[in-house]
């Protein structure tokens, strides 16, 4: 059974950065699809970048504007999320997702395909 533990966040200024890790996935790693997410206060959840680490695809969303990164590590079955040039507005709980990857649906951000989360980590950005 996967259980996803996400780490790294914490409180950084304007323009900062951090990288979140992923890990969980465990041999469920190599045929999943894993997301990350975010839910800000009095929001709804919102899709940052998916992943399938069995070959390396990516797809983010177009907020993002090359600011984030998601990377890999295939030999300790963890995904990152490398995030630069924080803004305030990027202030929420970040998540990471995983399921079993489809062709249908695709390995897309849309939280209601995916069955497992993490608890979710905090990121803060302050002015």
């Amino acid at each position: 059974q996967v259980q996803l533990m996400e780490s790294g966040g914490g409180s950084v200024p304007v323009g900062g950065s951090l990288r979140l890790s992923c890990v969980g996935a465990e041999d469920r790693y190599r045929t999943a699809c894993m997301a990350w997410f975010r839910q800000a206060p009095g929001k709804e959840r919102e899709g940052i970048v998916t992943v399938i680490p069995a070959v390396g695809t990516t797809d983010y969303a177009d907020f993002v504007g090359g600011r984030f990164t998601v990377s890999q590590n295939n030999a300790e079955k963890t995904v990152y999320l490398e995030m630069k040039r924080l803004k305030p507005e990027d202030t929420a709980i970040y998540y990471c997702a995983y399921r079993e990857f489809t062709f249908t649906p695709p390995c897309r951000a849309q939280p209601s395909d995916f069955s497992v989360w993490g608890q979710g980590t905090q990121v803060t950005v302050s002015s």
